[in-house]
């Protein structure tokens, strides 16, 4: 029986065009081209070996083979090595997606361990949902490319080894591969296939490389010219070339900050975790390699949000990775509004992705994430560039703030779970403003700059003057916030401020005066949209709270807000790393450093960073990787660095 698709995985291979997820034996889950975000097309590719009798499937929990995996060192190459408790056999296998090529390849290395001869039989299975639909999959064996290929419309897989198989099927292969009997079926409307390689008489010591090609293209002319050139050369060449890629990008970024070996190596993981997570055609940044596609836990998370992308392209900057940030915000142009906004989340082409409604953070973060980009080298024609997205932005947002409160009217909030005016949405507004207000005096329009200013001082005077909760010793998370009837009604009887307001149509919003909860996102009024002094008293009794009602016990590290439920509310590491920003900022080097840590003890066994760990054991619990979160790692090593403290 096939294991199920996994929500978590170890490991995440690409170039910016193709992206490849897969778990710690090797087994392909998800596979996205032409773009990193959408569509996918991997069902599943499974690895296994047969020495006689049944396939040992390498990911089979129940099997006799462990494994380790890793990625090769300044690379974005995984390697796993498995070994048998039962057959003299040890496998090495790369994966890697070769640069500039649609091509993926996963070349194993098989080493003879015993003392006689050894003969067995590699296959694979493949399994494509092609455009992430079971519907209407051919796969067929293609003799001229030795090949199986998958396809549908105008995406097609062929795959293939410069080694000739010697069996194959085309449908309904997984049974027929368990005992390697496959039947030679040439074609068929299914989506999975497989293929059979003998190795014979492997003397003692002795090694043999079997390096097998997943190449993509729109019709099957390209695929298999891409097929082709895979096959034109030895394996080892397509690594080399893929090494000295890696290692040249990684000379050109700015080094790590200090040579301490766990930072260093996170530091380099993150930067090299980011050009995969870039769109290569169009610049957009991917929070994180999709999941969940049916959206049984969650609402997606292979999407571009402008505010993960601010603060990591600001990550981006610190770590010398300016190209990446100037082709996203390239991106961002298209996907803004005609009135200036834009919304929650966008596809990498640039068109509305699936949403909860406005966010008002998503466009204010774009805004101010544009300014400290254009700092990091001063260039003119980047801002003439983004110009006018920032007039219309900045005067979008100029037209939402509330007359009664002058903080931003009600949207989403940054977890997208509430509406209100919230102060960490207004904090992001305020810094948009500042921002815009920076570009208007750069390009000589001092009148929409005092305007853009001037409102902005007016938000920062809200937010002191009327967002303090001294009962609680923290800024309130915000104001008007809409609430169920029941919940209004519960709220009121005990205390609370409150009124029923007119809706749309003839329906009415139970609206809270006050959103009491203490959550992480407070210290954005300070770090990093300076609404509040970092050094402001009430700003450093708020970052007390926060440590204090949301660190985890026992596991250590800091959930989102008191009540939070999703996913059993865990600690996150960019909420750990965000306090950790903090206390850099203000002078607490200690506490900064053992959140930092927390952060790094916390990586997976590959070095990625997850959104959250288990609150109970301490293991990766949610999304891996989360692009966000090597951001913020890479922020605190290089603010840390700022500070002289790391």
């Amino acid at each position: 029986m096939k294991p199920n698709k996994p929500y978590l995985i170890d490991a995440i291979v690409g170039n910016g065009k193709l992206l490849a997820a897969l778990g710690r034996t090797g087994t392909l889950y998800r596979l996205w081209w032409p773009h990193i975000d959408f569509p996918q097309h991997a069902d599943a590719v499974r690895s296994g070996i047969r020495f006689g009798g049944q396939t040992q499937w390498l990911d089979h929990a129940d099997g006799d083979w462990s494994h380790t995996a890793e990625y090769v060192e300044k690379t974005n190459i995984f390697e796993v090595r498995s070994v048998s408790g039962s057959h003299p056999v040890a496998i090495q296998s790369r994966y890697f997606a070769v640069p500039e090529r649609d091509l993926l390849v996963m070349e194993h290395t098989f080493t003879n361990t015993g003392d006689q001869s050894v003969d067995f039989e590699w296959l694979t299975h493949s399994s494509f949902h092609v455009c992430e639909s079971e519907l209407y999959n051919t796969t067929m064996f293609e003799p001229s490319q030795d090949a199986l290929v998958h396809y549908r419309s105008n995406h097609f897989f062929a795959v293939s080894s410069a080694n000739v198989c010697t069996k194959f099927q085309a449908g309904h292969a997984w049974s027929c591969a368990q005992h390697g009997e496959l039947g030679g079926s040439i074609i068929d409307m299914q989506p999975d296939g497989a293929l059979a390689w003998p190795i014979q008489a492997l003397a003692p010591g002795h090694s043999i490389t079997l390096p097998i090609y997943i190449a993509a293209g729109h019709d099957r002319e390209s695929t298999y010219a891409a097929l082709t050139e895979a096959k034109s050369k030895p394996s080892s060449e397509w690594v080399q070339k893929t090494v000295d890629y890696w290692h040249r990008y990684l000379e050109a970024a700015a080094p790590c900050p200090t040579e301490r070996a766990d930072v260093k190596r996170l530091y380099e993981r993150s930067q090299l975790l980011f050009k995969i997570m870039s769109d290569e055609q169009t610049g957009s940044i991917v929070a994180a390699p999709e999941f969940d596609e049916t959206f049984s836990r969650c609402g997606g998370y292979a999407y571009c949000w402008g505010r993960d992308a601010a603060f990591i392209t600001t990550a981006l900057d610190k770590a010398g990775l300016h190209h990446l940030s100037d082709s996203f915000y390239d991106w961002a142009l298209t996907a803004q509004d005609e009135d200036g906004s834009w919304q929650q989340r966008h596809y990498h082409d640039g068109s509305l992705a699936p949403a909860w409604g406005l966010q008002i953070d998503e466009g204010a973060s774009i805004i101010w994430g544009m300014w400290q980009h254009y700092t990091t080298n001063n260039n003119q024609a980047f801002a003439d560039r983004v110009w006018p997205a920032v007039q219309k932005g900045a005067d979008f947002l100029l037209q939402f703030i509330d007359p009664e409160t002058n903080l931003p009217l009600p949207s989403n909030d940054l977890w997208e779970e509430r509406h209100a005016e919230h102060t960490y949405s207004a904090s992001a507004v305020y810094g948009a403003l500042r921002a815009a207000a920076s570009f208007g005096q750069l390009q000589g329009d001092q009148s929409r700059a005092q305007q853009w200013n001037e409102a902005a001082e007016r938000i920062a005077a809200a937010i002191s003057n009327d967002c303090w909760n001294a009962d609680k010793g923290s800024f309130y998370r915000g104001r008007k916030l809409t609430v169920s009837a029941t919940r209004y009604a519960d709220e009121i009887a005990k205390g609370s401020a409150g009124s029923i307001e007119p809706g749309l149509k003839n329906y009415s919003r139970h609206v809270l005066e006050y959103d009491p909860i203490v959550d992480i996102s407070l210290l954005g009024l300070s770090i990093p949209f300076a609404a509040v002094s970092a050094n402001d008293p009430r700003m450093a009794q708020t970052a007390n709270t926060i440590e204090q009602l949301l660190t985890i016990p026992g596991v250590g590290g800091i959930k989102r807000y008191e009540d939070d439920n999703y996913i059993g509310g865990n600690p996150w590491i960019l909420t750990t790393l965000w306090l950790a920003h903090y206390r850099t900022e203000t002078g607490n080097y200690e506490a900064a450093h053992k959140l930092l840590q927390w952060a790094i003890d916390h990586q997976t066994e590959t070095g990625l960073l997850p959104e959250q760990i288990d609150k109970t054991t301490g293991a990766t619990a949610w999304v891996v990787p989360l692009t966000w979160s090597h951001a913020m790692f890479v922020l605190a090593v290089t603010m840390l660095a700022e500070h002289g403290q790391i």
